[in-house]
């Protein structure tokens, strides 16, 4: 077991160091190189009358225990070295991991629904599950959908968040996260940013309390680890722990080591991926059995197309390119909106939020770009 870390951040370091060193400062005085794995579920203590005092602070303001742990759905120390490090990357106080992305989002939204704010604003398009969490009440929220230019207009007394993701899945739709905060006034913002990760954009610095991640993309890399995270502030990631521990929704130890793992290696993969996603839609925008393409305007390594054709055909045809759900991984992913990730949202809903039959969304991952191409163009022609 691991003894108490010292989790003071250090001097202001390039994202690139934090990427390889948040969560880990402590190694070398620990006398080893790689971050160990905790996978205790329980720890012994003789000192019952401690552990309660412990467990009384922790019910009455969430805040993460001190000293040795107490039991796996409280806290685990591999775990707590991946909300560190990815706290240091978003510029937040703190981070609370979770199990998925959508138990990380359902701990949000109950969150606020516990201090009697249950209306969420929101922006379409979003992932198809969040879309279909919030649209079926079945946490008892009740959303109020709107455009950016909207979102101040739709606020309530009893609104609890005002929701975005940008670049929004599937249509990579930007926001202007400055100006939507201030629209939000007093409503803590939320902003989805799986797509674009802490090394494109940073929400917290343009006003955002509250930044989501479904780790299981690009935090994680490599299409082998499930998990989800919010980064924050403290008081509201003692609220996020209370409701994780009630609820048990805790991202599993070696889950946590992977995702620290990944976070090493995030900003050389999403700055290459990128890289070769901007000249695939350079070359899909000049292709005549394309009608449409969308990429964001702050970069990033998804691509999103329309074709003239039938969209399967293209599924059906691609090789090297995988033909699967997901995304961030460092192979190349496509897959079609509208019948996959987001099948759960109306149809009437999906066209609205620009997700039409014809679009198709593809992951770029670390492959040559003209191996990518070549497989893509011959998929195409199948259209």
């Amino acid at each position: 077991m691991e003894t108490t870390r010292d989790v003071t951040p250090p001097a202001a370091r390039a994202l690139a160091t934090e990427a390889v060193h948040a969560g880990r400062d402590d190694l070398a005085a620990l006398g080893v190189h790689a971050a160990p794995i905790d996978l205790s579920t329980t720890y012994p203590s003789h000192d019952s009358r401690g552990e309660a005092e412990r467990i009384d602070a922790f019910a009455a303001t969430g805040a993460r225990l001190e000293g040795p742990p107490v039991y796996a759905r409280l806290d685990n120390p591999t775990t707590a070295r991946f909300e560190t490090a990815l706290a240091r990357l978003e510029g937040t106080q703190t981070a609370v991991a979770f199990a998925s992305g959508m138990a990380a989002l359902s701990a949000c939204l109950l969150a606020r629904s516990a201090a009697g704010l249950r209306h969420v604003v929101a922006v379409r398009p979003l992932y198809g599950s969040s879309d279909h969490l919030l649209g079926s009440g079945l946490l008892g929220t009740e959303v109020t959908w709107t455009d950016p230019a909207g979102i101040a207009a739709a606020i309530r007394p009893d609104t609890g968040l005002v929701l975005v993701e940008t670049p929004a899945n599937p249509t990579l739709a930007e926001v202007d996260l400055r100006a939507v905060a201030r629209d939000c006034g007093r409503v803590p913002l939320l902003v989805d940013n799986t797509f674009a990760t802490p090394v494109l954009q940073r929400p917290a610095q343009s006003g955002a309390r509250i930044v989501l991640h479904s780790a299981t993309k690009y935090l994680g890399g490599h299409g082998d680890v499930l998990g989800g995270v919010v980064a924050c502030d403290e008081e509201f990631a003692g609220v996020l722990r209370q409701v994780r521990f009630a609820t048990g929704a805790v991202l599993h130890p070696l889950a946590g080591y992977l995702l620290l793992r990944g976070l090493a290696t995030l900003p050389v993969r999403v700055r290459a991926a990128s890289a070769t996603a901007a000249l695939l839609a350079a070359r899909l925008a000049e292709d005549p059995r394309v009608s449409a393409v969308y990429y964001p305007r702050i970069g990033g390594a998804m691509v999103s197309f329309e074709v003239c054709g039938d969209p399967h055909a293209v599924i059906a045809a691609v090789r090297l390119i995988t033909p699967a759900v997901s995304l961030g991984s460092v192979d190349t992913l496509i897959q079609h909106p509208a019948s996959i990730s987001h099948r759960v949202v109306a149809a009437d809903d999906r066209e609205s939020g620009g997700v039409g039959e014809r679009l198709l969304r593809m992951s770029v991952g670390l492959e040559d770009p003209d191996d990518l191409w070549a497989d893509l163009d011959k998929a195409l022609a199948a259209v």
